[in-house]
C-alpha cells in the first residue's frame, strides 16, 4: 500500500474514532499527523509542525478574546440593538446586511477570513439575541465573503486570476467574479428559506427591547447583590447585579429568549432608546473593534495579532470586565481546527494531495477529469487553503484545456467555486471562526451542523459547478 494511500486512510479513522467515541478530532489528528508523518513519510518534528496553522491560532484566539471581552462589557448588545435600529426593527433583513456587509469587505481587498472574523461575532451575538439560527446566520457571513471575494481588485480575484495569465489561459475577470457571486447569493437564499427565514418575516418588527418577540417584551431592572436571569441576550447580560424578572414571547428557528437582568450601567433608556447606556469601557470596545477592522483593511495588519493586542489593552484599562475574557476562548475548537489542519499538512508535505491531483489529471476524458478536480478542489479547501488548493489544481487542468473540449473561463470560475464554498466547513478558517465566535451555544451541536452542511456543498455543489459551467464549454 502507497504512503499517500495509507494517510488517507488515517484520516478515515479519525473522523470515524472521532464520531463514535467523543474525542476531541483535533487531539486525534496530531496523534496521527506524529504517527504518520513519523512511520509513514519519515519526517522529523519541524516537518511535523510545518502545518501547524499558527496564523490561524491566533486569529482564532485573538478574535474570540477580543469579542468575549465586548460581550463581557455589553458592547455587543449595543451593537445589536443598534442594528435592529438601523433596519427599522426587521430582524429578517439582518442576515442579508451581514451577507452584504462581509461581501463588500472582502470585493474591495480584504482577505476572507479578516472580513469574517471582524463581522461573524457580532452576526452571531444578534443571532443569540434574537433567536435566529446560529447556522443561518454563520452560513450567511461566509457565504458573503465568498460572495465579493472574487472581484477584480480582491485578493482570492488577483490571485487567481495572476495565475490564469501565468498559465497562458484565457481568462475572464467579471465572468469570475459574477460566478463566485451568483452561486454564493442563490446559495444564501435557499439557506435563508430553509433555516427560518420566512418565519423572520412573519415575526414583523420588534424594537430592541422585544428580546426577539413579535410582541413587547420588557428588561427587568433592580439594584443589589443577587443575580439575575441569563437569556439569549449573552453573558454579558445575564451577569448584571440585582434580581428581577421579566417576560418575552418569540417564535423562530430557536428557543424565544427570556428576559434578562441588566446591570446598573445597562438600564433601559440610554443612548437613543437602544435600551443600553454607552459607558467608557463600551466606547473604549467600540473604538478598538473600529481600529481592528482599520488595522486590517487599510494596513493589512495581522487580524490575530491586532485583535490580541486590542483586548489586552482593554483588560489592562478593565480588568474586571475581562477577567474570564480567556475562559471563554473556544480552546476546544482551537484544538479541534489546529489538530486537523496539522494533519493535513502532513498530507501535503508527504505529497498526497498532489499525487491525488495528477492521478485525476491523467484521465483521458476531459469531462470526467474537470469534475473530479472540482471535487478534490473542494474536499481539499474544506480543510485546507481554498487559494492554494487553486494555484495547484489549474495548472493540472492545462494539459486537457488544451485540447479544446473544455472551455477555460468556465473551468477556472468551477474550480473557484467549488475550493471557496466548502469555507462553511468548520475545519476551514472561516467556519472555524463562525465556530469560535458563536456565544451561548452547545458547541458540539453547532459544530456537527457545520460539518453537516459542509458535507452536503462539498457533495453537491462541484457537480452543479461542473454541470453550469464546464459542460456548456464557457471560454
Amino acid at each position: 500500500m502507497s504512503p499517500e494511500l495509507i494517510s488517507i486512510l488515517v484520516l478515515v479513522v479519525v473522523f470515524v474514532i472521532a464520531t463514535t467515541r467523543s474525542v476531541n478530532m483535533g487531539a486525534l489528528a496530531f496523534a496521527a499527523a506524529f504517527g504518520v508523518g513519523t512511520l509513514v513519510a519519515d519526517l522529523d518534528a519541524d516537518g511535523i509542525f510545518a502545518g501547524f496553522p499558527g496564523d490561524l491560532f491566533v486569529v482564532l484566539v485573538g478574535v474570540t478574546y477580543l469579542f468575549a471581552i465586548a460581550r463581557a462589557n455589553g458592547t455587543t448588545d449595543w451593537l445589536v440593538h443598534a442594528a435592529v435600529r438601523l433596519v427599522r426593527g426587521r430582524v429578517a433583513l439582518i442576515p442579508w446586511v451581514m451577507f452584504a456587509l462581509t461581501g463588500a469587505l472582502t470585493a474591495i481587498g480584504a482577505v476572507s477570513p479578516a472580513a469574517v472574523a471582524i463581522v461573524a461575532p457580532i452576526a452571531l451575538s444578534f443571532a443569540t439575541r434574537y433567536s435566529i439560527s446560529p447556522l443561518l446566520m454563520g452560513t450567511m457571513v461566509v457565504h458573503g465573503a465568498q460572495a465579493g471575494g472574487f472581484s477584480p481588485i480582491s485578493i482570492y480575484g488577483s490571485i487567481v486570476n495572476g495565475i490564469v495569465e501565468r498559465e497562458k489561459l484565457p481568462g475572464s475577470e467579471i465572468g469570475l467574479f459574477l460566478a463566485s457571486l451568483v452561486a454564493n447569493l442563490l446559495i444564501a437564499a435557499v439557506l435563508f428559506a430553509l433555516l427560518g427565514g420566512r418565519k423572520l418575516w412573519a415575526r414583523g418588527a420588534v424594537t430592541p427591547e422585544d428580546g426577539g418577540a413579535p410582541g413587547k417584551g420588557t428588561e427587568s431592572t433592580g439594584t443589589g447583590s443577587g443575580t439575575g436571569t441569563v437569556g439569549a441576550a449573552g453573558p454579558s447580560a445575564g451577569t448584571g447585579t440585582g434580581t428581577g424578572s421579566g417576560t418575552g414571547s418569540g417564535t423562530g428557528s430557536g428557543t424565544a429568549p427570556t428576559a434578562v437582568a441588566v446591570r446598573p450601567d445597562q438600564e433601559t433608556g440610554g443612548t437613543e432608546g437602544t435600551g443600553i447606556r454607552l459607558t467608557p469601557a463600551r466606547i473604549a470596545t467600540l473604538v478598538a473593534l473600529v481600529a481592528l477592522v482599520v488595522a486590517v483593511l487599510g494596513f493589512d495588519l495581522d487580524a490575530g495579532l491586532t485583535a490580541v493586542t486590542l483586548a489586552v489593552v482593554l483588560s489592562t484599562a478593565w480588568p474586571d470586565d475581562s477577567r474570564r475574557a480567556v475562559g471563554e476562548i473556544a480552546w476546544s475548537t482551537v484544538l479541534l481546527i489546529c489538530g486537523v489542519l496539522t494533519y493535513v499538512g502532513v498530507l501535503e508535505e508527504m505529497g498526497t494531495i498532489t499525487w491525488a491531483g495528477e492521478g485525476v489529471g491523467g484521465i483521458g476524458v476531459p469531462l470526467l477529469a474537470a469534475v473530479l478536480l472540482c471535487y478534490i478542489g473542494a474536499i481539499v479547501s474544506a480543510f485546507a487553503s481554498s487559494v492554494g488548493i487553486m494555484g495547484a489544481l489549474i495548472p493540472l487542468a492545462v494539459p486537457f484545456l488544451a485540447q479544446g473540449e473544455i472551455g477555460a473561463v468556465g473551468m477556472v470560475a468551477a474550480l473557484a467555486v467549488s475550493a471557496t464554498v466548502v469555507d462553511v466547513s468548520p475545519f476551514s478558517t472561516n467556519g472555524a471562526l463562525v465556530l469560535a465566535a458563536a456565544p451561548d451555544v452547545d458547541r458540539d451541536r453547532f459544530f456537527r451542523q457545520l460539518m453537516i452542511y459542509g458535507g452536503i456543498v462539498v457533495a453537491a455543489v462541484p457537480a452543479l459547478a461542473w454541470l453550469v459551467l464546464i459542460v456548456p464549454g464557457f471560454g
